[in-house]
């Protein structure tokens, strides 16, 4: 055999061995776990990240394990967008937290994907350094802003805000960055500003350097970022799991909202043992403002779901050719008012 050939047969054989590493690493790929839906009743699989609008994932698994010994399904964490959606692509988690315009977008592309209920509400602010002389919107021209991705709402908050001033995203320099990297960013000034869900905004806050150039429930009340969503499959298969697994977020997302007390357990508990995120952080997050990010009144809307479709088809996010009814399933989301929370106190810790 030839040198050439020796090192193209080479390369071939450690791009293959990455590709099979990756994909029992990260997408868990050669699990030996029966998939949901193939006729067994196992659990099935709930991608989150380690992220406050995710927080309802692991807070219903800790407190079902609490009150009956069990969870009712499996959560499966993952480090970023790209390995989450991959995961659902694959068929490895069935169900998945998920940005609002990432699950419109791959609707649009034909992935039967259904929302049923929201992650959350609020959170996200956009965050500049304490010392900058970056005091309003139009102080953004000319100045680099980082956000989490192309499918990211908070993508839509800088451009819903800069439509405001009469300015366009051209008018900024965007540049996509992993979350837990901005904080650092935004520190050493390689970025002037910076916008992502939460823990790692409240970051630069809780360690002294960042400030809010807005909070994002103050603009955009009842902003959302990320959802519940469920492959068409499993709705069909396994209706009523899928029904008890909204029910018990739902549950959670009201008991984080009962009373301090609640969030703060759920910043220990969620910390060390799904987040591996040092607590002192989370709970800074959760309490600091109390109202910092909300998990309540989580029932999708048409409205909100139809601002974001308009907003993201200007923006040059989203197509505009899925809407509420092609990538929404309400029939499984509560009534807000009706929604009671997991009858679990922090004394049973």
């Amino acid at each position: 055999m030839s040198f050439r050939k020796t090192l193209l047969l080479s390369a071939l054989v450690i791009l293959l061995g990455i590709t099979l590493l990756h994909s029992a690493l990260n997408l868990h790929l050669f699990d030996v776990r029966p998939q949901a839906g193939s006729g067994g009743r196992d659990k099935f699989r709930v991608g989150f990240l380690p992220v406050t609008c995710h927080l309802t994932c692991p807070v219903t698994d800790f407190i079902n394990k609490q009150l009956v010994g069990k969870s009712m399904f499996d959560p499966v964490r993952f480090h970023g967008w790209p390995e989450l959606k991959e995961a659902y692509l694959s068929g490895y988690t069935p169900a998945t937290f998920i940005l609002a315009p990432m699950a419109i977008a791959l609707r649009e592309q034909g992935v039967p994907i259904k929302i049923v209920y929201l992650g959350h509400r609020e959170g996200g602010d956009v965050m500049v350094h304490k010392d900058s002389q970056l005091f309003r919107t139009e102080d953004l021209k000319g100045k680099t802003v980082a956000v989490p991705g192309r499918y990211a709402n908070h993508r839509l908050i800088l451009y819903r805000e800069l439509k405001k001033a009469g300015m366009q995203l051209s008018d900024v320099n965007i540049v996509e960055m992993p979350p837990p990297d901005m904080p650092a960013a935004l520190y050493s000034r390689s970025v002037d500003a910076i916008t992502s869900g939460e823990p790692f905004m409240g970051q630069t806050e809780l360690d002294g350097y960042g400030r809010a150039l807005y909070r994002v429930k103050e603009v955009w009340p009842g902003f959302i970022s990320c959802v519940l969503a469920v492959h068409e499959k499993v709705i069909q298969n396994r209706r009523a799991e899928v029904q008890q697994l909204v029910d018990g977020i739902a549950k959670s997302g009201k008991w984080l909202d009962t009373n301090m007390e609640n969030r703060l357990a759920a910043a220990q508990f969620v910390s060390t043992l799904y987040y591996n995120q040092n607590p002192r952080l989370l709970t800074y997050v959760l309490s600091k403002p109390p109202d910092r990010v909300k998990y309540s009144q989580l029932k999708p809307t048409r409205p909100n779901f139809e601002e974001i479709e308009f907003l993201a088809k200007e923006a040059g996010i989203l197509k505009g050719t899925a809407h509420f009814d092609d990538y929404i399933d309400d029939s499984f989301a509560p009534d807000d008012n009706a929604v009671v929370a997991h009858n679990y106190t922090t004394a049973k810790q």
